[in-house]
């Protein structure tokens, strides 16, 4: 997505929508974004739903993702040979690609011939919608175990590889593609390139969503939700919320009360910043509530990271709900509304919209209690973490709140894997620190995409420390890399600044006797521990 001048102004309240139909593939949002970066709105719908619901939405195009099951198997997901007479361009990729040859009446053999992995690809029609400017041979990203051996009628094969006779087919006359590989992933050298062959040629849609569509539409969208009533935004202090927080002022201005909560859950200094840093960029009106013993009452024993993020998430509203009484007191006008930072990635990993597993529960999606009292307001729910940046710098928020590393909701609470106290706090306080202070000296700030700081409460281990034998906590460091938080890789740091971290915590962070690196990707791992 770009904040350039559009080529034609659209209609910021109905902009020209992609559906990617999400097929449980785990690249389907992915897919949603690289469309969002060739500037077109995307959503992303589930296989199951009806096509007459997908063509109601008025999809300027349609695009298949691959997906983990066999066209072959007993249950796999089908499609409605409707959605391919309709007129709307489709774009099938990898098991997309699969459903729509069969569904055409194109041949799909369960050879067991596989591809996994990068692979070469030979374009056998350059100059066709898809791969015209790009190589005859170019290296594509492929996950598949049976292969199309012949394309449905009318289409014209446009690439093949060393196994699969059929890796590409188009039909122009009815603006139907389709390819075998994954092009979403950067492994695919030139797949953003023929994704957006298909959108500007095969769709002939205009490059036309920017940043400003978004503030437009999301600003005329909170006035018809909120009308003349009241707003409270939990601002903690990330970038989420405070975008969040400002897009919302932008709409209603004085209408707007932001509400930190102390909780206790944050890391060192973070309280002062979001006094500081975000009131004197935009001049919202802050509350400051102190619930740090409201928290710990509540969180006293309980070790289970689902208990947590619920009681969290329980504590939270219940704090907001004070926080609205007392603003009643003192304007008057009724609160009826709660602002939150919710992105994309946080409907999607709590199993909202895609019909996808229950990843986690975030306290403002999954952990909401079921007797809220406040209408929501989401003006993100929609983006990915690069977009929501994107919308930051519009608004003109300061590089300090933009560019923050991604910290959850729960703060703390999910870094510690056991009892949270307030001595389990500090101790991790003073770890995170730390981290971040030497991060940032090291000049690699911009490098990763966050460094969770986790706690292992509940662990005991080894150490000599001075002349004595001791049994302290381990700190597990967890630097990660990534675009949107949906897959992520370890952060290769540099060995001196792993060195100079473990040094700093193990000699000024008391019960601290061992520093480990966490080396799992995402999947199978998740970023957070909890």
């Amino acid at each position: 997505m770009s904040s350039a001048t559009p080529a034609a102004a659209p209609d910021v309240t109905n902009p020209d929508v992609v559906l990617v139909v999400d097929f449980g593939a785990q690249y389907a949002q992915l897919i949603a974004r690289r469309v969002r970066e060739a500037r077109v709105y995307s959503e992303i719908v589930p296989s199951t739903m009806p096509v007459a619901e997908m063509l109601a939405k008025d999809p300027k195009a349609i695009i298949l993702s691959g997906g983990p099951s066999s066209v072959y198997a007993e249950n796999a997901p089908r499609l409605d040979r409707a959605l391919f007479e309709a007129g709307v361009p489709v774009f099938g990729m990898c098991y997309g690609f699969q459903l729509m040859a069969t569904t055409l009446g194109g041949t799909v053999d369960n050879t067991g011939a596989r591809e996994y992995g990068r692979t070469p690809l030979h374009v056998s029609k350059a100059g066709s919608t898809l791969f015209e400017g790009t190589p005859v041979e170019q290296s594509v990203w492929m996950s598949h175990g049976d292969a199309c051996s012949a394309a449905p009628e009318g289409f014209a094969v446009t690439a093949s590889t060393d196994v699969v006779p059929v890796a590409a087919f188009e039909n122009d006359e009815k603006k139907l593609y389709g390819v075998q590989y994954h092009p979403e992933v950067l492994h695919s050298t030139h797949g953003q390139q023929i994704l957006e062959h298909f959108l500007y040629r095969g769709a002939g849609i205009e490059p036309s969503w920017t940043t400003g569509n978004v503030i437009e539409e999301q600003v005329a969208a909170i006035r018809a939700q909120v009308g003349d009533k009241r707003a409270v935004c939990g601002l903690s202090g990330g970038v989420d919320s405070a975008v969040a927080a400002a897009l919302v002022q932008k709409a209603i201005g004085s209408q707007l009360t932001c509400v930190y909560v102390d909780h206790g859950l944050m890391r060192k200094g973070e309280t002062e910043q979001v006094e500081k840093d975000f009131v004197a960029s935009t001049g919202v009106n802050l509350k400051v509530v102190d619930a740090q013993e409201r928290f710990l009452t509540a969180l006293a024993g309980v070790s289970d990271p689902e208990t947590k993020r619920k009681i969290i998430g329980r504590e939270f509203i219940r704090v907001f709900e004070q926080a609205q009484l007392e603003i009643l007191q003192e304007e008057g006008p009724e609160v009826a509304f709660l602002v939150q930072g919710t992105l994309y990635p946080d409907i999607v990993e709590s199993g909202g919209g895609t019909g996808t597993a229950n990843i986690k529960s975030h306290h403002n999606v999954g952990g909401l209690p079921d007797d809220i009292e406040f209408e929501l307001v989401e003006p993100l729910r929609q983006l990915f973490k690069d977009e929501v940046r994107m919308v930051g710098q519009e608004l003109g928020l300061p590089e300090e709140i933009v560019q923050r590393q991604p910290f959850p909701g729960p703060g703390l609470g999910i870094r510690i894997v056991g009892e949270v106290t307030k001595e389990r706090l500090d101790l991790l306080r003073e770890a995170d620190a730390i981290a971040r202070e030497e991060l940032t000296a090291a000049g690699l700030d911009r490098d990763i995409w966050q460094c969770p700081v986790v706690l292992l409460a509940d662990v005991r281990s080894v150490g000599v420390q001075g002349d004595g034998r001791t049994y302290g906590h381990p700190i597990v460091l967890r630097p990660v890399s990534s675009e949107d938080a949906m897959t992520a890789d370890w952060s290769r740091l540099p060995y001196e600044v792993l060195a100079k971290i473990s040094t700093r915590i193990t000699n000024e962070v008391a019960d601290v006797n061992r520093v480990v690196l966490d080396v799992t990707s995402k999947p199978p791992g998740t970023i957070e521990w909890e």
